[in-house]
């Protein structure tokens, strides 16, 4: 009985590998020209299909000029002296678009060894045919194609395509830079891309071998590659500008005689590689600032986000395990996002979160999921409770600031089984181990009178012949240690840079003041904003690459700044910004700019001072 249920499921695996063994795909162009012929190809492998049909929808979006043809091609392989062969089966339509638009071509059906199969659907984008061909006979055309092809900004260009043009900070803005050409390109070389100052930069992964398509664009219809895409996120505002993109292309061209030209003559034809390089236009986005006043805890992020928080348990014994995970999903600038800050009962071992981030980068811009896991570790019984956590972020869907916030948890801890007796005082409760030594420091009074007697004393014993040794010892290690600390300041470039920032913000502002003298509007804004951000640069210990106006406010305050102090050093750097990109627009004159640029560095360095000793 088991050999007759093992040959009867051999039998069936081997009916459905001969069946399944058959491929049935249907191929054809995804973009074709209005007035252009295109083949509709269906193939079969090791199967030649009996009852096959297409779908009448071929007929009413398409007009059938051929078909179907057919032909068989065979192959024969042999490795390691296993012979296999195959077999392929195609079936060809010769189609002609009816209109433009985009066409679905539901699959094909047909019969193979008894059983109905079906193959893949097709959907195909008719293209309107180039505006300067569209009154030529086909006749026409073909004369126009034979002749010499000429190497102009029409036939060959490149273009930098953004997504958008107006955007909040911290908006992702896409970028793509596509190849129009009608020409053939026969290589590609020294690709030069700008660095993108005042954004950051993500850049979207691409295939290594350019893929080409085809896209109607000004009414002609050219060959096209994208050639790159990246995510920009803006780091500040106003009018920023995006360096054009050059790139090296070797142009392969027709060349046709001086002669007249008969049926012969196109298969003569000689062909000229010319090279041409070819730049992009400078891009100018517009960058609105984020509405004030931000939300307290304003987590610097555009898009959209969700958080949600879950624990491991709310019941455990002390000295147990528990997980409390945050999740952060959305999209936006993800890579950037801050961790919600989350705090726990004091009497809890807080371990270093563990941060997991799952995130892709596509066209659209950065999205995905950031994962943060806390390990704490209750140490008494008692409840506690574990307050949420808040984070607020600007919503581009209605352009306003939202706030999200974690549930709070409670959280039951037992006494734990090796704690022995405890004792309780309201949520706080310690084991046997605290309390080990108390009544020790209790002792009877003696009711006989002591009898005191002076303590002869020795001069070896004496406290000041110890001291005689040790002090001149003390005095040499203690200079020893002030001589090290005084070579590792010298060689810490931070600590330098630290004390020296308020020295060359000052002889940045000289150099200011002379172009005040002189009336150099560009060259004092400049030089000014100069000092400031190399300022908080040095003191503050940020590369002057990663600074934006929140980093620096969040800096500042830490550092002890009151907010009065940081509101005037940003609206100086506002100021500055304007003047360069509207310049005799602002509100402020140049000698109000340069006192109140005095005034806030010196508090800053006061405060920064104090609170650093």
């Amino acid at each position: 009985m088991k050999h007759r249920q093992r040959y009867f499921s051999l039998l069936i695996w081997l009916t459905l590998t001969s069946l399944s063994a058959a491929d049935f795909t249907a191929s054809a162009p995804g973009k074709v020209v209005l007035g252009q012929q295109f083949q509709l190809v269906y193939t079969f492998t090791d199967e030649n299909p009996s009852d096959f049909r297409i779908s009448e929808q071929v007929e009413q979006s398409f007009d059938i000029l051929m078909g179907p043809s057919t032909s068989r091609s065979s192959s024969i392989s042999i490795v390691n002296g296993k012979r296999t062969s195959s077999s392929e089966y195609r079936y060809t339509f010769l189609l002609l678009p009816k209109k433009e638009g985009s066409f679905s071509i539901p699959p094909a059906t047909a019969k193979i060894k008894k059983k109905e199969v079906s193959s893949n659907a097709l959907t195909i984008t008719v293209l309107p045919a180039d505006k300067a061909a569209s009154g030529q006979s086909s006749a026409s055309s073909q004369s126009t194609s034979a002749q010499a092809q000429t190497l102009t900004e029409e036939n060959l260009f490149l273009r930098v395509i953004p997504t958008k043009t107006r955007l909040y900070e911290q908006e992702a803005v896409t970028l793509t830079y596509k190849l129009y050409t009608r020409l053939e390109v026969a290589g590609a070389e020294n690709y030069k891309f700008p660095e993108y100052k005042g954004f950051m930069m993500q850049e979207i992964e691409s295939p290594q071998e350019v893929s080409w398509d085809m896209e109607n664009y000004n009414g002609r219809n050219y060959r096209t590659a994208v050639l790159r895409q990246v995510v920009l996120f803006p780091q500040q505002s106003g009018t920023l500008e995006i360096d054009p993109c050059s790139i090296d292309l070797v142009v392969r061209i027709r060349t046709a005689g001086q002669r007249s030209r008969s049926f012969f003559d196109d298969f003569f034809d000689t062909y000229q590689d010319v090279r041409k390089t070819l730049t992009t236009k400078t891009l100018r986005l517009t960058v609105e600032p984020y509405p004030f006043p931000k939300p307290a805890n304003f987590n610097p992020l555009t898009g959209s986000l969700k958080l949600s928080s879950q624990i491991s348990a709310t019941q455990v014994k002390a000295d147990e395990g528990v997980t409390v995970k945050l999740t952060l999903s959305g999209s936006g600038n993800m890579k950037m996002l801050r961790t919600p800050e989350l705090k726990f009962p004091a009497d809890f071992d807080v371990y270093d979160p563990q941060v997991s981030n799952q995130f892709k980068t596509t066209a659209q811009g950065v999205s995905g999921t950031k994962t943060i896991e806390y390990l704490v570790i209750p140490r008494y019984a008692g409840t506690f409770e574990i307050p949420s956590a808040c984070l607020s972020y600007f919503d581009l869907a209605t352009k306003s600031y939202k706030t999200l916030c974690t549930e709070a948890f409670t959280l039951q801890v037992d006494r734990s089984e090796n704690a022995g007796e405890a004792v309780v005082s309201g949520n706080y409760t310690a084991g046997r181990e605290s309390v080990r030594q108390l009544g020790q420091d209790i002792r009877y009074l003696k009711t006989v009178p002591a009898v005191l007697q002076p303590k002869p004393v020795y001069v070896v014993a004496a406290v000041w012949y110890k001291w005689a040794f040790v002090l001149p010892l003390l005095l040499v290690v203690v200079l020893l240690l002030l001589y090290r600390k005084q070579l590792r300041a010298n060689a810490d470039a931070v600590r330098v840079r630290n004390r020296k920032a308020n020295k060359v913000a000052v002889r940045r502002l000289k150099k200011a003041s002379s172009y005040l003298k002189d009336r150099q509007r560009g060259a004092f804004y400049d030089e000014v904003l100069k000092a400031l951000w190399g300022y908080t640069s040095d003191k503050l210990n940020i590369p002057l690459s990663d600074l934006t106006k929140d980093n620096i406010d969040v800096k500042l305050a830490s550092a002890g700044v009151e907010e009065s102090v940081r509101r005037d050093f940003m609206d100086i750097l506002t100021s500055c910004e304007f003047e360069r990109y509207a310049p005799g627009q602002g509100s402020q004159t140049m000698e109000d700019v340069y006192a109140q640029t005095l005034k806030t560095i010196d508090r800053m360095e006061n405060t920064i001072k104090t609170s650093h000793v």
